[in-house]
């Protein structure tokens, strides 16, 4: 049985930097699409990121693996003129300016898809199309203040802190996916392609179900450390040698940690009677579990809380993450060789499917690597590409 790859035939092009718009393209190209990436002469920012050699990095390479690499001066005209070919011939085109300059330069929606009807165009930005900020720029740290992440994360009573992963970023990323998996769907009955608009600032406040519903009852999020809005115990404790977490989230769960704990008296205390009630008086809840699981090791705990199927786990550095047998059964980091860095490790693929695997395990473009050979393929001739490569 021959194996295809989800996306067969499909063309994006992709010219965004950065984080948002590479990562969503590498997906696509994880997918099978045959993905162009679209840099400037000095190529996308991340290539001297830390860690760089010449003009390729392990950050690079982290969101964009798989892609042919192409060079395009798009302050100039021709190179302009070369995009707008290449999107007649294309499926999805994917691009990271703030709104207002690939309108500027001729290369907006109305522009490419008057020449190509069916082409799909997701727009990644700070805050979005429209709007009283559209035309301001916009970073994962600034979204996440925005956005209200950083109000409701660390502890209380202490600075501000914003999720250690650029969440918005991934989090619009991925969106952006969604978004471009089901216009490609309307697109095989409907036979036209759309414009698809989302921004950090969008990601950041749609990942914030629970401090939005926590709002929307009437109180204003806070930070409660690793603690969980709406249930309790559910948080990270303390043990005689390091930290564990502990998801006891429901009555029945709550009812097998107190016995655990040696502590069947709490399932008579009012204060821990119900999740609501537990959750409400959750400082004085976090204190008594403490002042038990302080007494003896991590691994004691976790021994003791999986023997009774209580969600646990430890608190792992990334050393440990990928050392772990889980991570490593699940082939969450894959070997790459790389002409300049070397022999590096990528991220694997979170998404396993039966009949079509996705593409991992595959270096990011060198510079301008494919210029030549893509424009080649559509269509340019030695004349043609003579500025162009210049």
């Amino acid at each position: 049985m021959v194996r295809t790859t989800l996306l067969d035939g499909i063309t994006v092009l992709d010219v965004t930097q950065v984080m948002a718009g590479p990562y969503c393209a590498m997906l696509l190209c994880d997918m099978g699409a045959r993905v162009i990436k679209v840099e400037p002469p000095d190529g996308d920012s991340t290539r001297a990121m830390a860690g760089a050699v010449g003009t390729d990095s392990p950050a690079f390479n982290a969101v964009n693996r798989g892609k042919l690499g192409i060079v395009l001066d798009l302050r100039q005209p021709q190179g302009r003129d070369a995009l707008a070919r290449l999107a007649a011939n294309a499926d999805i085109f994917i691009e990271n300016y703030r709104p207002g300059v690939m309108a500027r330069l001729g290369l907006d929606y109305p522009a490419l898809s008057s020449r190509n009807p069916r082409l799909i165009y997701a727009s990644i930005s700070g805050y979005g199309a429209t709007g009283p900020s559209a035309s301001k720029g916009g970073f994962d740290l600034v979204a996440q203040g925005v956005s209200g992440i950083m109000s409701a994360t660390g502890e209380p009573d202490r600075p501000p802190v914003k999720v250690g992963l650029p969440i918005t970023d991934l989090g619009a990323g991925l969106f952006a996916l969604a978004a471009i998996l089901a216009a490609l769907h309307w697109r095989a009955s409907s036979g036209r392609g759309q414009h698809i608009d989302t921004s950090l600032l969008d990601a950041g406040v749609a990942l914030s179900v629970w401090e939005a519903t926590e709002y929307f009852s009437g109180r204003v999020p806070a930070p409660l450390g690793s603690a969980h809005r709406l249930s309790a115990p559910y948080q990270a404790f303390r043990c005689a040698d390091g930290y564990i977490t502990v998801g006891a989230a429901n009555q029945r769960m709550f009812a097998k940690l107190a016995a655990v704990l040696g502590h069947d008296d709490w399932l008579a205390d009012v204060r821990f009677a119900s999740d609501a009630s537990r959750v409400e008086h959750r400082a004085a809840l976090a204190s008594a579990i403490g002042a038990v699981t302080i007494t003896r090791r991590c691994a004691d705990w976790l021994t003791a809380l999986d023997a009774a199927g209580i969600p646990c786990g430890p608190i792992h550095d990334y050393a440990q993450v990928f050392a772990d047998p889980q991570v490593v059964a699940r082939e969450m980091a894959v070997p790459v060789d790389h002409p300049t860095l070397g022999r590096i490790r990528t991220l694997g693929t979170p998404v396993k499917m039966s009949e079509t695997p996705l593409q991992v395990g595959r270096r990011a473009p060198l510079l301008g690597e494919h210029t030549a050979q893509v424009l080649r393929e559509h269509g340019f001739t030695e004349d043609d590409m003579r500025p162009l490569l210049a």
